[in-house]
């Protein structure tokens, strides 16, 4: 699959998943669901590598990179995200979760020496632009009271643990690890700590048997987890972090799109100029980066 492709499954799933998150709430504990995702998403992983012969073995050490993996990516990070929604609106929440590319940037200079090129900030900054004038009614709205910090703090730290779980995947891939079987591994240590976890804080353990409770886990289960982070995990080595977390500032876009047709979302002025500076940039951090004319023999003689 190219990289275009891959990209727009990422954003297209997980851009649609809050519908299915929403019917996750309610009578299952979030910490629970989220065993139940990753914990069926990692047995059809473990599945589709067995039938593809793919190496699901790996050594001591490798399993203790995969086991940091799955703890960052699949364990801290949705249990942070998660808790967080208890304090702060979604809008709130989407912004500080799309500052994924900031912190990518950061982590992928730190850890690669990764150079990121003026046109990978220009694009950032106008994604950040457009996500923030797309829910500026909601944020102007908000009081930022000790609960909303409070909120923001743990959506932050969430993305601290899964900017950290993306440099490990790219880690992995460059020590030849490939991208599924290190992903099914990943997903159930990760499934394990929030299964743990639920333990301890006394969680019950049952399973609401609806229809909608049960197609949203399959949806989350095998497109939100087992393809859209296939996806997005493979496009981290080829295009590097600072370029695929920009699917992060694309999900509202998707969202908001699905909400009109689903919830008859009201699109305003704000609307429109969010998405615009979105998609723009969008285009800016994708596009390919210029070439630099070299002066012919020619120009340098006259130049002379």
């Amino acid at each position: 699959m190219n990289n275009s492709f891959l990209y727009v499954i990422t954003v297209i799933i997980w851009g649609s998943t809050w519908i299915a998150i929403n019917y996750q709430l309610g009578e299952v504990a979030a910490e629970v669901s989220i065993v139940y995702r990753f914990g069926l998403a990692a047995l059809c992983m473990f599945a589709y590598c067995h039938l593809k012969k793919l190496p699901l073995k790996f050594s001591a050490k490798q399993h203790v990179q995969l086991f940091t993996f799955g703890l960052t990516l699949f364990g801290f990070n949705y249990y942070l995200l998660y808790n967080a929604q208890a304090y702060i609106n979604s809008a709130l929440t989407s912004i500080a979760f799309s500052t994924l590319m900031i912190v990518n940037i950061i982590n992928a200079r730190l850890w690669f020496k990764t150079r990121i090129s003026n046109q990978v900030y220009y694009g950032g900054a106008l994604g950040l632009m457009g996500i923030v004038t797309l829910f500026w009614p909601q944020i102007s709205n908000t009081s930022f009271g000790n609960s909303t910090l409070l909120g923001l703090g743990l959506c932050l730290i969430g993305v601290l643990f899964a900017s950290t779980g993306n440099m490990i995947s790219i880690k992995n891939q460059h020590n030849n690890m490939a991208v599924l079987p290190a992903t099914a591994w990943g997903m159930l240590y990760g499934s394990s700590f929030m299964f743990v976890l639920a333990l301890i804080q006394g969680q019950t353990f049952n399973f609401s048997f609806t229809v909608q409770y049960i197609s949203s886990l399959l949806y989350l289960s095998i497109f939100g987890s087992v393809i859209a982070f296939g996806c997005y995990l493979t496009l981290l080595a080829r295009i590097g972090a600072h370029k695929a977390s920009y699917a992060t500032i694309m999900f509202p876009a998707v969202a908001v799109v699905i909400s009109s047709f689903v919830e008859g979302f009201t699109w305003d002025s704000y609307t429109f100029i969010g998405l615009g500076l979105m998609l723009a940039g969008n285009l800016v951090v994708l596009a390919k980066p210029r070439k630099n004319k070299q002066t012919s023999p020619l120009a340098k003689v006259i130049k002379t």
